[in-house]
């Protein structure tokens, strides 16, 4: 048996992207021994406290981190269930060019769930950051078969609670997730030369209705104008674009890195 230090400075060196024989080799444990801790739904801890499950329900202490991680879930999140019981696996996708988002996101998984390991799993352009637990469907709700803009999305009364209390840290999630911010330009004839102009703005796209209106709802919210922009194959694009309202976004959010 290996203690819980070993395991979770194995679990870590994994994450940071290392394949299962380079850890097996640097640390002498072997690779089934790792896969396994990587599969366990409690792999560092027996313990399952959540606030969900008590007598008397309530949110998760860490709010905010919880606010950011309910973005980045309703973007590029999913929670599927283990065979034979084994509980969930929620896993977060983001991009290999944001390697910030990576730490952010695992950072925010960690403080949900502080007695469950957080790993990293590399795809083709991306990584699934990746928890197991058997509390992930009662943290979120919203979880449900078949995709999320083909069924309502709805906040509990605690979830919009703490969306309320931290609306920045919800939207930071959405973009970070399935928005972008951007530089557009144009052309303009002064003094009878044609000079250019750059002008950033932030975009949200998504498919569900429902998502699109919480992401609007915390616009207003917090005093960022918005307007509908072009469709694109189904989805809807949100568009932040005048002065003062991008510059309240670049106060709170910021480009992706």
């Amino acid at each position: 048996m290996y203690d819980r230090k070993t395991r979770e400075h194995t679990l870590a060196l994994v994450a940071q992207g290392r394949s299962l024989n380079s850890v097996s080799k640097q640390t002498g444990i072997s690779r089934y021994a790792i896969r396994s801790w990587q599969i366990r739904i409690e792999p560092v801890s027996r313990a399952t406290e959540c606030p969900r499950c008590e007598g008397v329900p309530r949110p998760p202490e860490a709010a905010m981190a919880y606010a950011y991680l309910l973005g980045l879930y309703l973007g590029d999140g999913c929670i599927s269930r283990q065979p034979r019981g084994r509980g969930y696996v929620l896993r977060i996708a983001c991009a290999d060019a944001w390697p910030g988002l990576i730490g952010a996101c695992r950072e925010a998984v960690k403080a949900v769930r502080p007695m469950n390991s957080v790993c990293v799993v590399q795809r083709q352009g991306c990584v699934m950051v990746t928890s197991y637990s058997h509390h992930w469907p009662c943290l979120f709700p919203q979880h449900g078969p078949g995709k999320k803009h083909e069924r309502p999305i709805v906040l509990e009364a605690w979830q919009q609670q703490i969306v309320d209390e931290h609306p920045w840290e919800f939207l930071r999630g959405l973009i970070h997730s399935d928005g972008c911010r951007i530089t557009n330009w144009t052309t303009r004839v002064v003094g009878g030369e044609r000079k250019r102009y750059e002008y950033p703005r932030y975009f949200f796209t998504n498919m569900s209705a429902d998502i699109l209106r919480l992401y609007t709802d915390a616009l207003d919210r917090v005093g960022v104008e918005w307007k509908t922009a072009r469709q694109s194959r189904k989805a809807e694009n949100i568009s932040v674009a005048r002065r003062a309202s991008v510059a309240l976004m670049d106060q709170h959010i910021g480009p992706k890195y």
